[in-house]
């Protein structure tokens, strides 16, 4: 039977594909068969060890006894603990408490300690003491201070100091901590220079998501036929990414035609039609945790595009390819932005404020605004074994929008492409 389907919902043959170079990325085994890792668990062992150690390197940089995380994509780079990441991430339920000088220590949502069987990096899982209002009612208070009790006597018993390192948390965790005696520092300072270089053990964990996204998005090449909703093409990569031990999609961008510009609607149940862009990101969180942040544009039908489309889309190409060309270790953001693609004066209000971004288990640190925005950019440089994302988004009035994105490794030498998806031949 097919693992494709048509408008209406019924099995069919896949089409023929315009480019078949894409059809490459499908799984050659057949697509109604998830592709399997080849990854060998040195890899993701030597992956678990180099991430403690880089969080344990920031807390001996700042002097601290301790870091509370409890963003789950900090939980899960520090000690690739995994649990309800979603619900987990807008509900305070479970949370990791990591010494420079000690354990790491998990504290676990009740019932749900068998999760982390073999994790080889969590020397001890208590259970999570939880005082979200949703739970705790009238009693938060109580919940609060029994909560920063137990904090503050393992600051106290295995801390080398009082201060602590916290990535997020609410203002009452904040006050009864200070309460006790704790200085709280700021941590997604520490958590994202610890997540910015990659190791070697990483980047082959990265370049396996990035294969399983690029799968994904042959699908939706294969599937981009007149008469299906933007909501069934998008649906494809979700398919692929779930099927394939990945996690979640961070956002919904792709939309065709009109609705591509202004950018950032989110998949409809609009019917695309013949020569229609279909433009999308794909900002999926994917095998091992690792982020695959893509983009491509192409016609639906895969026609030939009109003047205008191949006008914005070469543009698009020329941002990208020009920017990336730049990336190499020692280059500040500032001296980036002095020689980066200026944009023409015509796509000015419909540009995309993000000229490169770090990517590792997200969208990470550090963040490189286009020119016409730098002024609020941060400080620093990029550093060899960053992951970065170069970013394009050309339109003008009336136009549909081009969304095109690679993922790019900066080695000593320059800058390596990890995404080999085709672009379109205009």
């Amino acid at each position: 039977m097919s693992a494709f389907r048509n408008a209406s919902g019924d099995h069919v043959a896949p089409p023929v594909f315009k480019d078949e170079r894409k059809r490459t990325f499908l799984n050659p085994e057949g697509a109604d068969k998830p592709l399997q890792s080849p990854l060998t668990s040195d890899v993701l062992e030597g992956a678990r060890s180099y991430r403690l150690a880089r969080i344990r390197e920031q807390l001996e940089q700042h002097d601290c006894a301790a870091i509370l995380l409890y963003d789950p994509v900090n939980i899960r780079y520090a000690l690739d603990s995994v649990n309800m990441s979603i619900w987990t991430m807008h509900n305070a339920a479970r949370y990791a408490l990591i010494f420079a000088d000690g354990p790491a220590v998990l504290f676990e949502f009740h019932g749900a300690e068998h999760v982390n069987d073999g994790l080889s990096l969590v020397d001890e899982i208590r259970a999570a003491r939880t005082w979200l209002y949703l739970v705790a009612g009238e009693h938060l208070e109580d919940r609060v201070g029994t909560w920063a009790d137990e904090i503050a006597d393992l600051i106290a018993e295995r801390g080398r100091n009082r201060r602590l390192a916290v990535d997020k948390l609410e203002h009452l965790g904040v006050a009864a901590l200070e309460k006790r005696g704790i200085e709280i520092v700021e941590g997604q300072e520490l958590t994202e220079h610890a997540r910015c270089i990659k190791s070697a053990d990483e980047i082959e964990l990265m370049r396996w998501t990035i294969r399983v996204c690029e799968a994904g998005m042959a699908r939706m090449y294969e599937v981009s036929e007149p008469g299906r909703t933007e909501r069934e093409i998008w649906a494809e990569l979700h398919f692929e990414n779930a099927r394939s031990g990945g996690e979640w999609l961070e956002t919904k961008l792709l939309t065709a035609g009109t609705r591509t510009n202004p950018w950032y609607r989110e998949c409809s149940d609009a019917r695309v039609e013949l020569g229609d862009m279909i433009s999308f990101d794909t900002d999926m969180i994917g095998p091992y945790g690792y982020c695959a942040d893509l983009s491509r544009s192409w016609t639906c039908g895969h026609v030939e595009m009109t003047a205008k489309q191949r006008e914005l889309y070469a543009v698009a190409r020329e941002q990208i390819e020009h920017n990336t060309a730049l990336l190499r270790p020692g280059l500040s953001f500032e001296e980036f932005n002095e020689l980066s693609w200026r944009i023409p004066e015509k796509y000015l209000p419909y540009r995309y404020s993000v000229a490169a971004h770090g990517t590792g288990m997200a969208d990470e640190w550090p963040w490189v605004h286009l020119h016409p925005d730098f002024e609020h950019n941060h400080g620093g440089a990029f550093q060899e074994n960053m992951v970065v994302n170069v970013e394009s988004l050309i339109a003008e009035a009336g136009s549909e929008s081009i969304k095109l994105e690679t993922q790019v490794l900066i080695t000593a030498t320059g800058p390596e492409r990890l995404d080999r998806f085709p672009w379109e031949e205009v």
